[in-house]
């Protein structure tokens, strides 16, 4: 194997004799050009010029068409002829070390197989490498793959050897980026520093600093790198610091401390991630009027958890689906056994979202109108710290929120739920649901990422007996009896509900939202929001 440092402009012909593929050289000529001296020696037609190019680039465009024609038909005509991969040629991987480069290409190398491959087979291999290569975020794109003849002067070459050569240009090993965000009651500023292939392996270090009205300042370093060359096997370690302000409940949480991340792809097109994290809290600021539930809660806890995160997302488009359905499950245990802290409880979400298109007649392909549903449903059970100890109720640091622009809408920040006067105190047992009708904006084409939308949202959040001030039971069975009778209180009665329209922008990086909500039913305590609310985000319901 060797990595070559060339740089050529480089085209596919076919070499019909041995019916393999060579590189040839692209001269302008073959496009037309007119002579340099010659042109500049008579005065400029910029109407002739004009016309010149343009058919200088249709005949290109047509030569083009026919290349990849005979391309195609040569590769359709030989794809099992025997080959074998003599050398793979990397050109422009200048900062990316060999011996990762190894892990990638070695396993290509027809030295390294029992059989040759046939040529589409190694075509097929060479595509594969190309978009793992690209999957490492260090390369632009596209990533071109050619392929050769080795030089015919070489005795150990056979008829039957190719080389692969690899266009791959290096991005930017360093990102410097600022700006500022809007929405969800929140404004901030922000500057990211990011460091690209840091060692030579795909490994990144992301610096990123905040501050805002809600966020009053946030400092993290996040150090990612891929294990064994593996775009889909990734470790991270990361540390935060960062101060909140929880206006739904009168007071601010400090936060610092850090974590361990492992995260890898199943076969089946899964993703998992475990996790360790230990985070000292601390519930400060609180103002004058703050309930006595939060007045409880203020001062200082530590966190030591490990956690567990499963997706299966085939969804068209993460912000914008017309088809598809995700999965997504998150478990969390904290405190229990050797974890310590001074919190100990076990955590765990589940979502689902569906869409699909709803055909119309008349128009070809997708019409641009979709229907798409989502469930979330969450719990929180406190555990004892140690086998000898009672299990303590929940924090306010670690219950649930609900309600907002961007999950149950038509109702406040944290709005659903239980409250301690004017402060949403969160809840130990949720479920929500959504139902979402998109459709394009009149004469604007179903292409463009805007949509209108209609929808009806539903949700209920609740606590455990004993986050309500009543203490838990020794007796485990009575303890059990409280999170089930919970539990059956979700469909118990009308949860409470919301309907409105709107309008859907998907950015490539965000969705958008402005829509006009109307609290349909709300629980006494609950906060609704009747009017505009306008919400950005990553996740939707």
């Amino acid at each position: 194997m060797c990595y070559n440092a060339r740089d050529t402009r480089l085209s596919i012909e076919s070499y019909a004799q041995c019916g393999c593929i060579i590189l040839a050289m692209v001269s302008s000529t073959d496009i037309g050009e007119p002579d340099l001296f010659e042109s500049l020696s008579r005065q400029v037609d910029h109407e002739k010029a004009a016309a010149r190019d343009k058919e200088a680039e249709e005949r290109f465009r047509t030569q083009a068409r026919r290349a990849e024609k005979r391309l195609g038909e040569l590769i359709g005509t030989n794809s099992s002829l025997p080959v074998t991969i003599n050398s793979i040629n990397l050109i422009g991987g200048t900062y990316t070390r060999r011996s990762f480069l190894d892990k990638v290409f070695d396993p290509l190398l027809s030295a390294n197989r029992d059989r040759p491959y046939t040529l589409s087979e190694a075509l097929h291999q060479v595509g594969t490498a190309a978009t793992k290569l690209q999957r490492f975020e260090i390369f632009h794109e596209p990533i071109s793959t050619f392929i050769g003849r080795p030089d015919p002067t070489n005795p150990t070459s056979t008829p039957s050897d190719i080389d692969i050569y690899i266009n791959a240009r290096e991005r930017g090993r360093l990102m410097v980026k600022s700006g500022t965000d809007v929405g969800n009651v929140e404004g901030s500023a922000y500057a990211n520093v990011k460091l690209r292939n840091l060692f030579g392996g795909a490994e990144a270090l992301d610096l990123y600093t905040s501050m805002g009205t809600r966020t009053r300042s946030a400092y993290q370093a996040i150090f990612d790198t891929p294990i064994l060359s593996d775009p889909d096997k990734r470790l991270s370690v990361d540390v935060l610091s960062s101060t909140t302000s929880k206006f739904w409940a009168s007071h601010e949480e400090i936060l610092k401390g850090g974590g361990i991340k492992y995260s890898w792809a199943s076969p089946l097109g899964t993703r998992h991630k475990v996790g360790y994290t230990c985070v000292c809290r601390q519930i400060t600021g609180l103002a004058s009027n703050a309930s006595p539930i939060v007045r409880g809660d203020a001062g200082d806890s530590v966190k030591s958890s490990i956690s567990h995160e499963w997706v299966s997302d085939q969804r068209n488009n993460p912000f914008l689906p017309t088809k598809g359905y995700l999965l997504k499950t998150v478990s969390e245990i904290a405190g229990w056994g050797p974890l310590q802290g001074d919190v100990a409880f076990w955590k765990s979400e589940m979502e689902t979202i569906g869409a699909i298109s709803i055909p119309i007649p008349g128009i070809e392909g997708e019409s641009g109108v979709s229907l798409s549903s989502s469930l979330r449903m969450g719990f929180l059970y406190p555990l004892p710290v140690s086998f000898n100890t009672m299990s303590k109720p929940s924090r306010i640091n670690d219950r649930f929120q609900l309600g907002g622009p961007t999950d149950v809408r038509g109702f406040a920040t944290s709005g659903l739920g239980p409250h301690n006067g004017q402060d949403a105190v969160g809840g130990d047992i949720y479920a929500a649901a959504s139902t979402n009708l998109l459709f394009p904006f009149p004469r604007v084409s179903k292409d463009t990422p805007l949509r209108l939308q209609v929808f009806a949202n539903a949700g209920r959040l609740l606590a455990l007996k004993d986050s309500e001030g009543k203490g838990r039971s020794e007796n485990s069975t009575e303890a059990q009896k409280d999170f089930y009778g919970s539990l059956a209180q979700l469909v118990d009665g009308i949860p409470s509900l919301s309907a409105g329209v709107g309008v859907v922008y998907a950015h490539p990086v965000a969705r958008f939202e402005l829509n006009f909500s109307l609290p349909l039913v709300v629980r006494r305590g609950e906060v609704g929001r009747k009017g505009l609310q306008f919400g950005v985000g990553i996740s939707f319901m």
